[in-house]
Order: structure tokens, then C-alpha cells, then sequence
């Protein structure tokens, strides 16, 4: 807009410039009489209406130049406001997305946070969930082994005490042996001998 300014001043300068030195061309006036006093006064006339339409076209040029200069203002100063909407507009929408993505980093911070923590829970609870699996399982081969110890204990015991009472057993049958083969003979014989009372015959039973 200065640059515009400056211009439309020195076209108006030279304008006035111009005017200046048609005013000084002007030839003096010379003391005639008759026609040539005539001729020059209808000269001077047209060098009057000439001058009077060299100041309207440069008065309507200023005018125009004017109104272009307060269009060229006014176009520029729409376009500050243009420029001033869009950049507001701009700041605006950086500093939203500038906020949704410093909420949406702390979102993510959090959610990893959350994430670690579950993970150093859950690896500590596999850990704790190993060490008791390793203990029962020795636990339970410590108890097996016992038990299987004390089965081999029990066995070994039983099978003594199985020996030992079949060995009194056959002892004692030795012993009632002669007495039992005599009281079964006497047994035998006097059951023959009621058959026979009663009319029967042993060997046919």
C-alpha cells in the first residue's frame, strides 16, 4: 500500500508539473488592435478550455486513481482479515490437535503403565505358581518314597509274621496229628457199625 502511495504522488506531481509549465509556455500578451487583438483573445480562450479539460481528465485520472488505491486498500485489508481468520482458524485447530494428541500420549502412557504392571503381576504369580508346583512334586516324591518304604517295611513284616504263624500252625498239626488220625478211625468204625444195625451196607453209600 506505501508503494501504491508514493506512486500515485509523483503522478500528481507531475500532473501539477505539467499544468506549471503550459501556464509558463503561455506567450505574453501582446498589444494589438483589430483582428489580431481578436485572434488572440479566441487563443487565449482555447488555451483556457484546453487547460480547463487537461485539469478535468487529470482531475477525473486522480479520481480514479484514488478509488483504485481505497479498492486496492480495502482488498487488502480483507485479505488481512482473511488471512488473520485463517490463521486464527489454523492456530485453533493445531492447538486442538495439539491437545487431543498430548490426551491421546497420555492415554497410551497410562495403558502401558497399566499393561507393565499386569505383566510384572502376572510373571511373579507364574514365578510363585512354579516354585509351589516344584515343591508338591517334591513333596510328593518325598511322600511316595516313604510310603513305598513304608509298604516294603510292612511287607517284609507281614511276610515274617505269615511265616512264623504258618510254621506254629504246622507245628501243632504235627502235634494232634497221631491223636486226631486215632479219634477219626474210632469215628469211622463206630458209624459202620450203626449202618449195619440199621440194615445197611457202608460201601453201598
Amino acid at each position: 500500500m506505501g508503494h501504491t502511495t508514493r506512486r500515485h504522488n509523483r503522478q500528481v506531481r507531475v500532473l501539477e508539473e505539467g499544468r506549471g509549465r503550459d501556464r509558463k509556455e503561455m506567450p505574453p500578451k501582446a498589444k494589438q488592435k483589430g483582428t489580431k487583438a481578436g485572434a488572440q483573445k479566441k487563443k487565449r480562450n482555447a488555451g483556457a478550455a484546453l487547460q480547463r479539460d487537461e485539469a478535468r481528465r487529470a482531475k477525473a485520472s486522480e479520481d480514479q486513481l484514488k478509488q483504485r488505491i481505497r479498492d486496492l486498500e480495502a482488498e487488502l485489508e480483507r485479505a488481512r482479515s482473511e488471512g488473520k481468520a485463517i490463521y486464527a482458524e489454523m492456530s485453533r485447530q493445531c492447538r486442538s490437535l495439539q491437545a487431543a494428541m498430548q490426551s491421546r500420549s497420555r492415554q497410551l502412557e497410562e495403558e502401558v503403565k497399566g499393561l507393565r504392571k499386569q505383566l510384572e503381576l502376572c510373571q511373579r504369580e507364574a514365578e510363585t505358581a512354579q516354585r509351589e508346583a516344584k515343591q508338591a512334586l517334591g513333596e510328593r516324591d518325598r511322600t511316595l518314597a516313604q510310603l513305598r518304604a513304608h509298604v516294603a517295611d510292612m511287607e517284609a513284616k507281614y511276610e515274617e509274621v505269615l511265616h512264623d504263624s504258618l510254621d506254629q500252625l504246622l507245628a501243632k498239626l504235627r502235634a494232634v496229628k497221631p491223636q486226631w488220625d486215632g479219634a477219626v478211625l474210632r469215628l469211622h468204625a463206630r458209624l459202620k457199625e450203626q449202618l449195619r444195625q440199621f440194615g445197611l451196607n457202608p460201601l453201598d453209600l
